[in-house]
């Protein structure tokens, strides 16, 4: 389950995202962004500060659970 989402209600597919993320975990298909390589997150957050709509959010949930699996 993904930990980035993308509001594509407010996504105007500029590619921000995908120019920011060191991970390149986003693509750009029919004018929205897609966070498609979850697994490669950093969680560096570069998407959410460089997004001009602020369409991206993280699930804390998901965030806390790839946390604690990194500490086990």
């Amino acid at each position: 389950m993904p930990f980035v989402k993308v509001n594509h209600e407010k996504c105007i597919g500029c590619g921000e995202c995908y120019k920011v993320c060191p991970s390149k975990v986003f693509v750009i298909r029919r004018g929205k962004s897609y966070p498609v390589r979850m697994d490669e997150c950093v969680m560096c957050r570069a998407c959410i500060t460089h997004c001009p709509t602020n369409a991206i959010t993280i699930s804390h949930r998901e965030v806390e659970k790839k946390l604690s699996r990194l500490y086990e």
